[in-house]
Parts: C-alpha cells; structure tokens; sequence
C-alpha cells in the first residue's frame, strides 16, 4: 500500500511532478501521439454533449439566419446606405396608372335616367286624341275648359285641329307627328330642377337614357323643365322636329310646356352599378423596366414605392434563379452559422472548465447566447425601424449575463461572438460589429463584480451612453452625411442608448433567476449572507461559538489569499464563515469548543470518531440546501476538506491494530481509504484556498512558539502535502498561484500569531501566564485534526 503523497510511477508517471498542472488542464506529457489523445477526448461524455449541444445551436441559429436573410427589407424614410440596381427584367403591374386609368373610367361612365313612361304616353295620347275631342265644337267656348286651357286653343288652333281629323278620326299625318313627337321626348329628356342641377355638376359628357329602349345622348340635351326659357326653346325644337307647322304647332307646344312635367328621373343605383362596371373593363397596367434599372442610389430617403419595388425585384430574382443557386446561398450561410457554434464551443472547451465539465452550463450557454441572438434577428425583421435597439440590446444582456455567471473574460469572448451571429444574421456593417464589441466591452469592464444594485445603473448608464455614441458614428461611417442622414443618426442614437438601458434594466430584474439556474451567487448575495446576524451564523455563534472564531480567522486568511491571485475573494469569505456550520450538531466533539474540558474522542473507538469528525461535512450541506444557501458555498462545505486522510484517528486505529496483534488477536490493519473524507476534491480555486488556510489555522494552534518561520515552513508543509495527494487536480490552480497562496496565508497567519514580548515579572513562566500551548509534535502539527482529538 503506497502511502499518501507517494503515488506509484504506473499513476501518474515519472515526471508528472514536473510537468502537472494543478488544476490538470495541461495532462501529463505522455508518449502516446496527439491522434490518441484527439480520440480519448472524443469518446468523452463531455465531448458528446458538447457535440449535441453546439449541433442544435447551430441548427437554430443557421435558420433563423436564412429566414431572416430572406425577410429582412429596407425600412420606408430611412436612408439608403447603398444602391440598389434590378437584376433582372421586370414587368410590374403599375397601380397608380391603373387606379388612375379606373378613376377616369368611374369619372366617364355616365348617369342613368329612367323615363317617365307615362307622362311621356300621357303627352302622346291627349295629343293623339285631340282632333277627336274637339272635332263637334264649332267654337273654343264648346271645348271643356281644362282641356282648352291644357292647350291654350283659340279660334285658329281650333279650325286647325278639325283638318286634321278625317272621318271623325285623327289623321294619318296628324298620328305621325305626335307619334314622332312621343319619340323625340324618348330622346331629349326633360328634368325637374334638382335632377337637372346634379347633372350640370357633371359637366359635359354622355347621359344613358332608359325606357321602351336604352341609348346614350349628350348630357347637353338635357331640358330643365323649371327654366321657361330653356323648356320652350327646347319644346319648339321637338315639335319642330316632329313635323308640326302653322298653328298645330302651337297647340303641340302648349301641351308640352303647359303645367310640364320631367320625362326622365335620375335612378342612382343603377349609376352606380354603371360606374363600377366601367372600373371594372379597365385591364391593370404594366410597367416594364429593363435589367440594371436603379432602384434606389445611396442616400435616397427610401420612399414605399421604392420599398414595394425591390421586394418586386427581390421575388423576381428569385424566381428567376435556378434551384441550386437558393440552396448555395441557403448552405453558405448555414456553414457561416457553424463557424461561429465551433468557434464558441472552441472557447468554451479550451478556455471555460467550469461549462467544459457541466453539460447543464453548455446547454444553458447555447440556449442563452442562441436565443438572445434569436430575438435581436427575429426583433429586427419584424420591427425594422427600432433596429438600433433591438439587434444590440439582446447582446449586451447576454454579456450581462455571462459576466455575473462566469467572468470577464468569457463575457467578452461570447459576447463579442454573439454580435458577429446577429450582424452575419442580419447583414449588418463591420461598423455595427465594432459597435456591439464595443458595447459588450462596457459592461463587462463594468461589472468585475455586482455588490449592489448601483453598480448595474451605474452599467446601464455608461453602456447607453457609450451605445448613444457609438450608433452615431456607425449610422455616419456607413451612409453618406446628408442632413437627412444626420437627423436619422440623432433617433438612431437615442435607441441605440436605449439598448444599454434596457440591457442592464432586464438583468436586474432576472438577476435571481440567474443565480438559480447558473449556480452563482453575485455580490449582492453573499453581502447579505456574510452579516452575522442570518439566522445560520447566529446559530453558529450560540451553539458552537470555538467553531464561529476559527471561521472568522480562516475567513479573513482566506480572503487575503485569495486577493493575492485574483480569485473571488468575496465568494472565499463568505464561503470560509460557513464551511464548518455542520459542527453544529456536535459541537462538544471538536477542540475549539471544548473549553479545555475533557476530550469526548478518548471514550470513543477510532472508527466512531471518524464518523463524527467526517459527518460535520454531510450535516453541514444538508443544513445548507434547507436553508437555502447558494450552490457555491454548498461546495465549499462538502468540499474545504476534500479526501484528505483523517490521521489522527488513521493512527490511532492503526496504532490499537498493532497493539492488538501483538497481543495474539486476528485484528485486520484500517486502510487509509476507510479513514479519508467522501468529498469531492475542490472544483474552484477560492475553495482550494479554503481547504489549505482552514488546514494551516488549525495546525499553528498547535505550535508552542508561532515563530514566522515556523509558520511558513507549517504552511509549505501542509500545501505540498494537499498537492501531492492530488487535491488541487480539479480547481484549475497553478503552480505559481499557489506559490503565491502560500506566501499570503504565511503573512497572514504570522500577524494572527504573532510573538509576544515576555516582560520581566519574578514569577513563574507557566503555560497559562505566557499564552503558550502545550509542546506538541512534529506529525501533529501538520495535521489539523489533532485539534478534535
């Protein structure tokens, strides 16, 4: 059985002490090639889910890559930052000239008057009938005076009716007259005042008359029978015109222009009907434009009709071009998708452990950067006008994000990979590229840590200043200055402010839920969780008040160290106040909260102390998780001893062991696995630091003269004894942080444990005069467990 720190060459080889990493991201030199170590790696479970997590990412992102590319189109009032030329022929249907050619065609159609049937078979018939009527009356007092009246007969008219009768009947001539009459009535219509006012608002033009036939006259022809002037001149012309002479003539004119009534009347609806039917025979209009026809020129303000006419161009083209040529574009910009998914998950896997060894941190970092960049896309397709807020914002809160969750460092790299997928995705300009890297630089360098919510205003403020600043530049870099185009980079910049805002507004508000689900605690948290008054370190102080001090003191070194290699030095004190909590439950069994009373360990088997000792751990996360803490300082409790060997009680067990044999009994010999913590080893460099400063404050309690020299030679002891157990294989530590860790933990423990100036009394020195502990060995000062002995 190889002992602790003395692992076999067959292990870990016989160089791994020099070439070793600590928190093994190098690997030890082998002599295999680099083909076998490529497969190793891929037939990890990392590797695989890695691989699945960027092939969805890369699916999403290629389409909503080509969606957009296909439905992004210029926005009407902007200005043109290029020119645009038709690449193909066009014939398009002109809608203005054909509304216009309607227009006319509705203007043009005529208005419809309907006869009075039988007003106009009433004139005909009274003056078909007259010769009859008056034919037996020798004299105008014979005829009834209505009917003289009606006609305005006198004594010639009178002679004249009665030679136009023959046999008592009205002649042939006399019936041809009126009857041409009736027809010249059909023809020239006769309106009321108001009828005739609305058709002189037409103006000149056709008039569709309907009765017995249907014909279209000139609306000139048309009689206002309210104008006496205008209705006999237009009734001496009729009768004329049927044949009436002399005073036969006049007793025609009399019955038309006596008490005259309208002929026609205007019937709306089926002018209307009319009308419609007339814009309806129009055919649309076609307008045609040859190959190279310019669109629009860079700097025009796009108007719609430029707008509708290269989507017209667009769709053309596009129907134009064969089926390979779509499906080219269509792969091209898929493979440019998955440059970029390789080039995250490249980062990610070289870079980022922490996401490398979680496949639920890579499957949230792909749904995290995938989806921002998902809505900045889709934002700006639908809602073009805003897009200088909506394709930045998306990646700032991404930043955002992956600042609080991981670093600066990963934050700037996703970031910055996540505008080049919105600006690939969009067509954007390098211009707006540097914008959102410069954007994503901001609040990063602005938020190395979030201690209050001030500092995410104070982000937001300067993040929108900077955006305000820079989307100015970038709308001035890509289009030509123009005082159209200086008013359009004034609104852009106010959105473009807007995104810095809005970025920093929104990881306020998730900022819990990104705790949860990134397994982080900000600033703000551990803030609160550092003051002595929650309910866990009150706890602690009443119940186990030894165990409170020592977690003071191993904070404050921690701490210190921590600051030393630029680990999160916060996050390492608060973890170090509540890394013991779980001694709790049993405070009386460890040293420090003994008060020099008996030790309760003498009474108990080496097997039974070790359950004790080692239980802290378990207690101590079990009473975490209920209280809600934080998964980071979970790990700090399950993991600030590691697998370290409990000696003290190894010892004692294998001491009891021996005895026992010599004394004839079959008694097995403990393992040195039986006797170690169950773990994990530390994943992070603040926990390593932890179990190193809790390891070296307990072991100096035990020096009897805590020189400085005794105190760094403890402290390089204890570390090289974690280092060759392999403890800090997980954390990512190097050899010079922890160098470094050591040189901090040994001036902070030498100002703790200072010397003390013996002054000159006459009296006895004893142990509890001078403050000096117990002399104690070599081996138990290097074992912090001696003190739960």
């Amino acid at each position: 059985m190889s002992r602790p720190g003395t692992r076999s060459a067959s292990r870990t080889g016989p160089r791994s002490g020099v070439y070793r990493r600590v928190g093994g991201a190098l690997g030890s030199i082998r002599d295999d090639g680099l083909w076998r170590r490529a497969v190793r790696a891929v037939r990890t479970r990392e590797f695989g889910w890695a691989a699945i997590v960027t092939g969805a990412f890369w699916l999403v992102s290629a389409a909503v890559m080509i969606w957009a590319r296909a439905e992004a189109r210029p926005v009407p009032g902007r200005v043109a930052v290029e020119s645009r030329l038709s690449r193909v022929p066009l014939t398009l249907p002109n809608d203005a000239a054909t509304q216009a050619a309607r227009a006319e065609a509705r203007l043009r159609s005529p208005r419809v008057y309907v006869a009075e049937q039988a007003t106009i078979d009433e004139i005909r018939t009274s003056l078909l009938n007259l010769p009859r009527t008056v034919g037996e009356a020798s004299k105008v007092e014979d005829v009834d005076p209505a009917i003289a009246q009606q006609f305005s007969l006198t004594p010639a008219q009178l002679a004249a009716l009665k030679e136009a009768t023959f046999d008592g009947e009205p002649s042939q001539a006399w019936t041809n007259r009126v009857d041409a009459l009736a027809e010249g009535l059909s023809r020239r219509p006769l309106l009321d005042d108001i009828a005739w006012q609305r058709l002189s608002q037409q103006g000149l033009g056709e008039i569709e008359l309907r009765g017995r036939e249907t014909r279209r006259v000139p609306a000139s022809l048309a009689v206002n029978i309210a104008a006496a002037g205008d209705l006999t001149s237009a009734a001496e012309s009729l009768v004329r015109a049927a044949g009436f002479r002399g005073e036969q003539a006049e007793v025609a004119l009399a019955r038309l222009i006596v008490k005259a009534k309208a002929t026609f009347h205007f019937d709306e609806a089926s002018t209307v009907a009319l009308a419609a039917a007339a814009e309806r025979a129009v055919a649309p209009l076609t307008t045609d434009l040859p190959k190279g026809y310019v669109i629009y020129t860079r700097g025009d303000v796009l108007a719609t009709a430029q707008v509708d006419l290269d989507e017209a161009e667009r769709r053309a083209f596009d129907q134009s071009a064969p089926l390979w040529r779509a499906w080219a574009r269509s792969a091209a910009y898929a493979g440019g998708a998955g440059i970029l998914a390789v080039a995250l998950a490249g980062y990610v896997g070289t870079f980022v452990p922490r996401i490398r060894r979680s496949p639920a941190r890579m499957l949230w970092l792909g749904v995290l950067v995938g989806g921002l960049c998902a809505v900045a896309s889709v934002s700006c397709v639908l809602f073009p006008a805003v897009a200088p807020l909506a394709a930045p914002a998306p990646v700032l809160l991404a930043a955002i994000i992956l600042v609080i969750a991981y670093d600066q460092r990963t934050a700037l790299a996703c970031g910055s990979i996540a505008g080049l997928l919105v600006c690939l995705t969009l067509d954007l300009s390098i211009a707006r590229f540097m914008l959102m890297v410069g954007g994503v630089g901001l609040v990063v360098r602005s938020l190395p840590e979030i201690r209050d919510r001030g500092t995410l205003v104070r982000t937001g403020v300067v993040a929108g200043i900077g955006m305000a600043l820079g989307t100015g530049v970038a709308s001035l870099i890509e289009g030509p200055v123009t005082p159209a185009l200086l008013r359009q980079a004034v609104f852009d910049s106010a959105l473009g402010g807007g995104s810095g805002l809005i970025a920093a507004g929104l990881a306020m508000f998730l900022l819990p839920t990104i705790e949860r689900v990134f397994d982080i605690a900000t600033g703000m948290t551990l803030i609160e969780l550092r003051d002595p008054k929650h309910p866990l370190l009150r706890e602690l102080q009443q119940r186990a008040p030894g165990t409170y001090n020592h977690s003071l003191t191993v904070a404050s070194i921690a701490e210190a160290a921590a600051d030393a290699i630029g680990a999160d030095s916060l996050l390492t004190y608060v973890g170090a106040l509540y890394h013991d909590i779980g001694k709790m439950n049993k405070p009386e069994y460890f040293v420090e909260n003994q008060g020099g009373g008996p030790n309760r360990h003498d009474k108990l088997s080496p097997a039974m102390s070790l359950l004790v000792i080692v239980g802290h751990v378990k207690d101590g996360a079990e009473m975490a998780r209920e209280s809600g803490l934080p998964k980071p300082l979970i790990h700090f409790i399950e993991a600030h001893h590691g697998t370290t060997l409990v000696e003290y009680f190894f010892r004692r067990a294998r001491d009891q062991a021996d005895a026992a044999q010599r004394e004839g009994d079959d008694v097995e010999q403990p393992t040195e696995s039986d006797f170690r913590y169950p773990g994990p080893k530390p994943q992070t460099r603040e926990v390593a630091i932890l179990m190193l400063a809790d390891a070296v404050e307990s072991a100096t309690r035990t020096l009897s003269e805590p020189t400085p020299a005794r105190i760094d030679n403890l402290v390089r002891t204890l570390a090289n004894k974690r280092l060759l157990d392999e403890q800090f294989e997980a954390c990512g530590l190097t050899f010079r942080e922890l160098s470094q860790i050591v040189d901090s933990i040994s001036k902070s423990v030498a100002a703790i444990y200072h010397g003390r100036i013996h002054y000159p009394t006459g009296e006895p020195r004893t142990a509890e005069r001078t403050g000096a502990e117990p002399k104690t060995s070599a081996r138990q000062r290097t074992d912090p467990e001696t003190r739960s002995a």
